[in-house]
Order: structure tokens, then C-alpha cells, then sequence
């Protein structure tokens, strides 16, 4: 017989991940209201999937480092290996790939799904966390990555930012890797090894950089950092081979840079070492980069992918997107002062002051409910005045005390815990007296 133990359970979270108690899930109300009201206005419509995937599905593109250090994965009880998801574009992707005869493009899709990591937490980066992602499939033209930025940027506007604020940092991969396998006659496996080191640039030493550089790229690796250190895409430019000068990538990132200007989308800056870590990009990539000294870091991101459906054997369907996750929405929105005042979800607190007023106080209570407010009624028992205290101590705005003179006058006196003002009124004028306060 198994002995009991009085060893207590801890109430600690597992870690990297969160409780959210009333007031974190009212600012993650708040980020993801706010999410998805930019992406309806650009008539973006909301799926949906489970967290469970077949590992083979992350394998395909996401990258090795991701599916073999990074995933929750396991067997499950069909010997079915299986991930929480990473990411949400795989996922998508395969739900297009399933239904693509069914649908009428371009799809405008979004979601805000929970996702997994398993890395070592640190600020902005947790081993779970919501992410919006938004993608458009089946636009080939440039006019898909103004559609997606765009969208970035109005959601950097609705939190209150300012586009001085962040910049969006643009490049291209179609031109990075005529560098790596043309310029400099890589091998693809060297390329995909190169791009990775680059990826990685600003989290190690320039000696630790360049030692790496020239590890795979010898001679050339002065040529290769010199570009990677151009100040502006007209210094890129100059450095490249006069054939690459009008590269299909060079010209899409001048022609993005100028469709967005002419949108009043002038934060954009051309960089070299932005690669994005996926493997399934294939054009325009871009971040979202925080320039406030006390945040500097990217916040958000995405780029082009065409292929990634190919790997369920369809046809190819072009796509654009991005994700936006929750920490650094929140961290950026805690830099600026930006986070969202807490209020609670009851706007009327109801006090009893004996039990034999209690059914009328529930069905007042019932009554307003049903007109659309929410109403809470006391239930402990308490003297009023802790009542009161209770309801203060929850930041809820409003409370009425039901007793003697409440019942026999069918008059209420309604009070502002804030200001202490009170208005007396009938029950049949609550729901418009309390209307009234909200607008």
C-alpha cells in the first residue's frame, strides 16, 4: 500500500508559461480585441485548429533547430508522434492545401492561437504564448506584402504607437541567396548554414560573427560583410555585382519601400541581416523593430511564402503573413505607457441589507441582467458596510443597497464609489441611468 505523504503541491506555474489572473486576462482581452478588430477591417476572416499536430508537419519547413530543440513533441498512445504546435503557418498552409478546391481566392484568414516553444524563458520570449497570425493566399504581386504591412502598421496605430515609434525593417530573400549560392558559389547546405549565422548576427560578438563567416565562406567573407553592414539599400546596392544590381529582389524592395511611402508608411528600413529563422521563406521578409532604447528589440514579424504548401503535394498557392505575439505586445505596450486601465466586467454591485430582501434583490438583479448589464448580488452576508468595501476593493463602479425603504418605495439610491455622488432613483430608470454612465 502506496504511503501518503504530506509533501504540499506547489502553487508555482510550470515554467515559462502564465497564470492570468481577472486583470492580466483583461489586457489579454484588450490586445487580442484589438487585434482582431484591425484584421476585420481589412476583411480578414478567423479560423481556427487544434494545438496538436503530426510532427512530420514542422519537420518538412519550419527548420531542424526548431523541430529538434525547440518543440514539445511525444508519442502518443497510437505511436503517433505529435507536437504542440510551434507556430501557426504550417498549420494553415495545411488546412488551405486540404479544402484548396473549395475556396474562392484570395483568402484573407486570421487566428490568434496558443503556441509552444521549448526554450529558455527571458524577457519577450516564453515557451508558451498567443500569437496573431494573419495571411493572405494566392495574391503573386507585391500588393499581398502592402496589404500584410499595412495591417501591421494599423495595429501599431490602434495600441497608440507612433510609426517614429518602431520601424519596419525590410529584406528579401530571393536576393540573399543569389548572394550566398551565386555571388559566393555556396552550396546549398553552406547557404542554408550562412543564412542561419546571419540570422543570429546581433546575438553574438562581431569576432564570434565573422570567425563563423569565414569558416564557410573563405575568401569572400569580407565581401559578404561588407554588405551585410550597408547602411541603406542604395550602399547594398553599389557593393553588389552590376548584373545584380536589378536583381528581382533589389527592385521588389524598392518597389515595396515606394508603394508604402506613397501610403504614408515612411518607417521602412532596408536590412541586410534580416532573414527571418524559418526556412519556408521565400521573398519579402520583414520585422517590426522597437527603437525605444528600453526595448530595443523586434517585436513582430513575417514575410513571403509560396512553397510551404508543396510539401502536401499541391499546386503552388503564393502567401503572404505574419505573427504577433502577446509578450512583446505587452512589453511594448508597458515601454510606452500604453497598457489599458483595469476595469472589471460588473458594472453594478447589489448590497442586501437583511436576508428577507434577498429575492428582490435577485430579481432586480435578473431583470437588469437581462436588459444587458452585469450585476453582481452580495451573497456573503456580510454588514453593509463590508458589502460595500468588497465591491470598492473590486473596482466595480457602481452599487445600490436593497433594504426596507428600497422595497416599499420601489426607489433606489445609487451610488458612484469613485466620485461618492448618489442618485435616487426608480428601478425601472437603472438600466438607463447606468446606460448613460457607460457612453
Amino acid at each position: 500500500m502506496k504511503e501518503k505523504t504530506n509533501k504540499k503541491i506547489s502553487t508555482e506555474s510550470y515554467k515559462g508559461v502564465r497564470d492570468f489572473y481577472p486583470q492580466d486576462m483583461f489586457v489579454q482581452n484588450y490586445i487580442f480585441g484589438i487585434m482582431r478588430k484591425v484584421a476585420e477591417s481589412f476583411g480578414y476572416n478567423e479560423y481556427g485548429a487544434s494545438i496538436l499536430e503530426p510532427a512530420d508537419l514542422y519537420r518538412a519547413k519550419t527548420g531542424d533547430e526548431i523541430v529538434n530543440e525547440q518543440t514539445y513533441s511525444f508519442k502518443d498512445r497510437g505511436d503517433r508522434e505529435v507536437t504542440l504546435r510551434p507556430e501557426m503557418t504550417p498549420t494553415a498552409a495545411r488546412m488551405v492545401a486540404a479544402k484548396k478546391r473549395e475556396f474562392s481566392f484570395p483568402l484573407r484568414w486570421y487566428s490568434i492561437p496558443n503556441l509552444f516553444r521549448y526554450e529558455q524563458p527571458q524577457k519577450g520570449r516564453l515557451r508558451e504564448h498567443w500569437q496573431l497570425n494573419a495571411d493572405i493566399f494566392g495574391v503573386e504581386s507585391i500588393e499581398a506584402e502592402i496589404e500584410i504591412i499595412s495591417i501591421a502598421r494599423a495595429i501599431m496605430k490602434a495600441f497608440g504607437l507612433k510609426d517614429g515609434d518602431y520601424e519596419i525593417r525590410v529584406n528579401d530573400r530571393k536576393i540573399m541567396n543569389y548572394i550566398l549560392e551565386d555571388f559566393l558559389s555556396l552550396s546549398p547546405a553552406e547557404s542554408h548554414s550562412v543564412s542561419k549565422i546571419i540570422d543570429k548576427k546581433d546575438k553574438m560578438s562581431k569576432e564570434d560573427f565573422a570567425d563563423k563567416i569565414r569558416s564557410i565562406v573563405g575568401e569572400k567573407s569580407d565581401e559578404l560583410t561588407n554588405l551585410l553592414h550597408s547602411k541603406n539599400l542604395e550602399e547594398f546596392i553599389s557593393l553588389l555585382p552590376e548584373k545584380a544590381r536589378t536583381h528581382q529582389g533589389v527592385l521588389e524592395i524598392k518597389e515595396l519601400q515606394n508603394k508604402l511611402a506613397e501610403l504614408g508608411i515612411k518607417n521602412t528600413v532596408f536590412s541586410p541581416t534580416l532573414m527571418r529563422g524559418f526556412d519556408y521563406y521565400t521573398g519579402i521578409v520583414f520585422e517590426i523593430f522597437d527603437t525605444n532604447p528600453e526595448n530595443r528589440r523586434a517585436i513582430f514579424g513575417g514575410g513571403r511564402y509560396d512553397d510551404l504548401l508543396s510539401i502536401f503535394g499541391a499546386e503552388k498557392i503564393p502567401a503572404v503573413g505574419f505573427g504577433m505575439g502577446d509578450v512583446t505586445t505587452r512589453d511594448v505596450l508597458e515601454t510606452y505607457g500604453l497598457m489599458p486601465k483595469y476595469k472589471p466586467a460588473t458594472e453594478l454591485y447589489i448590497c442586501v441589507l437583511e436576508e428577507k430582501y434577498r429575492n428582490y434583490a435577485r430579481q432586480l438583479a435578473q431583470d437588469l441582467r437581462e436588459d444587458g448589464l452585469n450585476v453582481a448580488v452580495d451573497s456573503s452576508g456580510k454588514k453593509v458596510g463590508d458589502q460595500i468595501k468588497y465591491a470598492d476593493k473590486n473596482l466595480i463602479p457602481f452599487i445600490v443597497c436593497v433594504g426596507e425603504n428600497e422595497v416599499k418605495n420601489e426607489e433606489l439610491k445609487i451610488k458612484n464609489l469613485k466620485s461618492g455622488e448618489e442618485t435616487a432613483l426608480k428601478a425601472s430608470k437603472v438600466y438607463d441611468f447606468l446606460k448613460n454612465k457607460k457612453s
